[in-house]
């Protein structure tokens, strides 16, 4: 899709592989609104022509060109779907490209997706992946047929620990990017699995239909042993987390990464108190320490073990203990799969 609007209209909210080829830079916008607001309707489309005429609507009517070529089979838009799309759609036309244009733009595509949530909230028949931190229920997703990867969505794995090195995507483009995947769902028959979530994935949130409507949903428990967990926790936090900072900073790189799992850990000292706090700091330190001078990562095992153990499990336990009437299963990810695939079979 070719999205108009200027920059900072992107950036507040897109949707997934929209390319934003603007109209109007976002100083050009800002013009010819306070000219709208001084002078009315036809001396801002004037001032529009102006500052959009000449070598820069040639310049930037070859973008459109170009791109319009590359994906015959796309559309273009504004915010509304009124002068600026319906500009470049002439333009186009007089240029000897026909595209189609979406009527009422951003504005309508974007309410049609918030009703497709809402939708999916009393529709789709949803499972939930639930697990203990550390189990790989992210990683059992791929796996299953039709599942919508929340934290890949919403660009965080969940936990206190969770944010990655790029920022999250914006609430809106979250909500968009999650209504496509739920729209995709909604066109075929069959179980959804999403991996249970809180309502908040970092800072993004989960619409609140479909966060309830997940919170009475069965769910499926994987379970593997506890030294595995360790396992899955020391790749996603240590070593994988360690080379994404690596590849972004150089030589930097392993400076930040200890300093941001140091700044993760602080996050719940309050909830640790105040002695295990210390104790699990000073742990993730030494392991760090014997980390930078052999490039051994076994020392991280003491401190995930203890949070993992004493923090995080008790919590699970708790909540689980509320919805273990909705447990439809426990096992480990073969034996998860084997029933996903056999359900599917018999349906």
């Amino acid at each position: 899709m070719l999205d108009l609007r200027a920059p900072v209209e992107f950036a507040r909210g897109a949707f997934p592989r929209a390319h934003n080829l603007p109209l109007m830079t976002d100083a050009e916008r800002a013009q010819v609104g306070t000219c709208y607001k001084a002078e009315g309707q036809q001396a801002a489309i004037e001032l529009g022509h102006r500052l959009v005429g000449g070598a820069t609507r040639q310049q930037r009517l070859s973008q459109w060109v170009d791109f319009a070529r590359q994906n015959p089979e796309g559309y273009l838009y504004c915010f509304r779907g009124g002068l600026r799309s319906q500009t470049v759609q002439q333009w186009l036309a007089e240029a000897g490209v026909t595209y189609r244009r979406i009527a009422g733009g951003y504005k309508a595509m974007r309410q049609f997706l918030l009703e497709q949530l809402d939708r999916a909230a009393t529709e789709l028949d949803i499972v939930l992946i639930a697990g203990r931190t550390g189990s790989g229920k992210t990683r059992l997703l791929p796996r299953l047929s039709r599942a919508i990867d929340l934290e890949g969505l919403a660009a965080h794995r969940g936990s206190a620990f969770g944010a990655l090195l790029a920022p999250q995507p914006t609430q809106i483009d979250f909500e968009n990017a999650l209504a496509v995947e739920v729209l995709h769902a909604l066109q075929r028959p069959g179980t959804v699995f999403l991996e249970d979530e809180s309502r908040l994935i970092g800072r993004r949130s989960v619409p609140l239909a479909l966060h309830e409507r997940m919170q009475a949903a069965h769910f499926l428990e994987l379970d593997i042993p506890f030294a595995q967990r360790i396992d899955g926790v020391l790749a996603d936090y240590v070593i994988d987390l360690r080379a994404r900072y690596q590849r972004a900073a150089g030589e930097d790189g392993a400076r930040l990464h200890q300093e941001r799992l140091l700044e993760d850990l602080s996050k719940l000292r309050r909830r640790l108190g105040g002695a295990r706090y210390e104790h699990l700091q000073g742990l993730m330190q030494e392991a760090f320490v014997a980390q930078h001078a052999t490039g051994d990562v076994q020392g991280h095992r003491e401190w995930i073990g203890i949070l993992l153990r004493d923090y995080y499990d008790p919590m699970y336990d708790y909540q689980m203990a509320q919805r273990a009437d909705k447990r439809i299963l426990r096992g480990d990810a073969d034996t998860l799969c084997a029933w996903v695939q056999q359900r599917e079979l018999l349906s």
